[in-house]
């Protein structure tokens, strides 16, 4: 790719970039959320045509307007929310075999199923995948459904595989398996890999070769063995980074949240006791599958409860529906932050606004857009959101950026409880930050905050208490000043 820049209102997303990468090779593409990574494979992929530049396959021009264009050349691309690009009521087969069945179909050709289903099951055995291709796709876990994807690319004779945060919903076990795959493609397959990933150990793992952009340009691109993970991220930020997490003196309060015997419907979460003091940040940690997510949507009404207490200020709470839990006064920033975290289509203030429409409104319930624009305009500021303005959609914002919008409701909001799910997945070390700080400073305000997340380091980093889950029950409560990590793995496997 030679001089590809981009626009869009506002943004000079890309900036003459110049990106290229072998076949047979693993090539990291990292940057800050914003640096223009996600943007500059939408323009390989075909998913935007507006760019300028261009770009060749072995020496000769191509033309990639479309993601027809992109899929003919041999470009595959496995974006970070596997959901948005699988039929999830259609099996295994259809899925992986889609591209065929739609040409079949559109040169009106019966379909020869025995065949489609044969050719599915060939491309999941050359990777080593184990699925019954008869399974609807709704029904398989995160993991098995981006297994999936990469057996659709396979089956489009995939020249080259885009990766955009492919691990972020993995257990460590799923992620060893992803990386004996990729590396198997690279390797056996002779496809160029191009892994797009905020965790940079595993970068450096998996990868030969790195590209590290910053504002919409790139910086360098070099082996990978040339750096340290330090220097990376240095590069990334265009600064020298404190690793440390922030550290915040408060004095803990009364005892603010209160759970007894609480147990989801399904039997997702099992008697569950918890409590956070006024001022506290407690974590919730354990490895994917634990019930970390079902336990947060829990206690804010996403899910039923079958039985148990939920108790704030002593005072016993009714919490049937999300609704309940807001007018309670608990807030969810949740894992899957496009899906159920903020409303991608609608501009920035609006979706800052969302959580208290009351506080914007007359007693005819009619929005004061004025008031409405100007808050979000202070937010937007005091949380450090990049957006050429409060008009911006959500859509076309960073994953960092989108993290701060979705706390950012909360804030104007003004909870007592905040409920923290993975909030850095998919984020950069220097979005990271920002939440941290936010974080501390709730807690400095006197909320009580639970954190939940597999990202073990960053429990022992910025939690004075944890509990830590397995199978769906809390195992065991730790001091996180007191403990490690590798105590915390102990109890999240079944150690006893």
């Amino acid at each position: 790719m030679k001089n590809i820049s981009i626009s869009f209102p506002g943004v000079n997303a890309l900036v003459d970039v110049d990106f290229h990468v072998a076949r047979s090779t693993i090539h990291a593409l990292v940057g800050a959320n914003g640096a223009g990574k996600s943007t500059l494979m939408k323009v390989m992929s075909g998913a935007y045509d507006h760019y300028t530049g261009a770009i060749a396959i072995n020496g000769k021009e191509v033309n990639i307007r479309t993601p027809g264009d992109a899929k003919k050349l041999g470009i595959e691309i496995v974006y970070q929310e596997v959901d948005t690009a699988l039929v999830p009521y259609l099996n295994v087969a259809e899925n992986i075999m889609l591209d065929v069945l739609v040409n079949e179909m559109g040169r009106r050709q019966f379909v020869n199923w025995p065949k489609i289903h044969k050719s599915a099951r060939e491309k999941l055995n050359h990777l080593g995948i184990h699925i019954n291709t008869r399974e609807i796709v709704q029904n398989l876990s995160l993991a098995q459904k981006q297994m999936v994807l990469i057996a659709r690319a396979l089956a489009g004779e995939c020249k080259f595989l885009i990766l955009d945060e492919p691990t972020s919903p993995l257990s460590n076990t799923e992620t060893k398996e992803l990386f004996r795959i990729v590396k198997d493609m690279a390797k056996n397959h002779n496809v160029g890999v191009i892994f797009i990933s905020h965790r940079l150990p595993e970068v450096f793992e998996i990868c030969e070769e790195i590209t590290i952009m910053r504002d919409g340009k790139v910086v360098t691109r070099q082996p990978i063995s040339d750096f340290s993970i330090k220097q990376v991220v240095e590069l990334m930020l265009g600064k020298k980074f404190d690793e440390n997490y922030p550290k915040f003196e408060i004095e803990l309060g009364d005892t603010l949240l209160e759970v007894f015997g609480l147990t989801e419907k399904d039997n997702a979460v099992k008697n569950i006791d918890m409590n956070v003091k006024s001022g506290e940040i407690v974590g919730i940690s354990g490895l994917v599958g634990a019930g970390k997510t079902e336990l947060c949507k829990t206690l804010f009404g996403a899910l039923s409860r079958k039985s148990g207490k939920v108790s704030i200020n002593k005072k016993e709470l009714n919490i049937k529906s999300p609704y309940d839990a807001v007018c309670k006064g608990i807030a969810l920033v949740p894992e899957e932050r496009r899906k159920e975290g903020v409303l991608v289509m609608e501009p920035v203030f609006t979706n800052l606004s969302a959580a208290n429409l009351k506080k914007f409104s007359n007693i005819f319930s009619f929005v004061n857009s004025k008031s409405e624009r100007s808050a979000a305009r202070s937010m937007i500021a005091d949380l450090g959101i990049k957006t050429p303005s409060e008009y911006q959609k959500v859509a076309y914002l960073s994953g960092g950026n989108q993290q701060k919008v979705a706390v950012g409701k909360w804030l104007i909001a003004d909870a007592d409880i905040y409920i923290f799910d993975e909030p850095t997945k998919g984020v950069d070390v220097g979005a990271k930050r920002d939440i941290f700080l936010l974080i501390g400073e709730l807690a400095q305000k006197g909320k009580g905050v639970i954190y939940a997340s597999c990202e073990l380091s960053e429990i022992i980093g910025i939690t004075d208490r944890t509990y830590v889950m397995y199978d769906g029950e809390i195992v065991k409560e730790l001091n996180t000043a007191d403990t490690t990590e590798e105590e915390i793995l102990f109890f999240s496997t079944g150690g006893k």
